[in-house]
């Protein structure tokens, strides 16, 4: 559902999440954890940061860092600069008229599928990737026999 991009920015994210407080991490070895390629994710991070979901410093010991508390920074917060989720409120099919009152054929059916996975963006943080990725489990692999 999302594009390899928001991926990237949402692993990027995870991983300045992780950051010792203060501390910044240089776009090429962000790039090379979450294996990205370092100058489009460079590039990527300073999108985020002129949304002000990042700070950034140059030179030596710069980089970049969450500009708020990871707990606090929804995904649709970090996916909205890149994949323009608030747009996601017009029609499926393309319709300039589709509404409630006006709806398109699968206007229903895409409404509350849409807005559940918004909720799901607008309620999980940052902090929430970082968190659940430490305590779920790599689903078991199953082999036939």
């Amino acid at each position: 559902m999302l594009s390899k991009t928001g991926i990237h920015a949402l692993t990027a994210m995870a991983a300045l999440a992780e950051l010792r407080p203060g501390a910044f991490a240089g776009a090429a070895d962000i790039a090379r954890e979450i294996g990205a390629p370092p100058n489009y994710l460079g590039k990527l991070l300073r999108t985020l940061a002129d949304a002000g979901l990042l700070e950034s410093q140059k030179g030596k010991g710069g980089g970049f860092r969450m500009a708020r508390d990871p707990a606090k920074v929804t995904l649709a917060e970090v996916l909205e600069p890149i994949e323009h989720i608030s747009r996601w409120t017009g029609c499926f099919l393309g319709g300039v008229r589709c509404s409630d009152d006006s709806a398109c054929a699968v206007h229903e059916r895409w409404k509350r599928v849409r807005d559940v996975y918004l909720s799901f963006l607008e309620e999980t943080t940052v902090a929430d990737l970082t968190n659940s990725a430490s305590r779920t489990p790599a689903p078991a692999s199953k082999e036939k026999p």
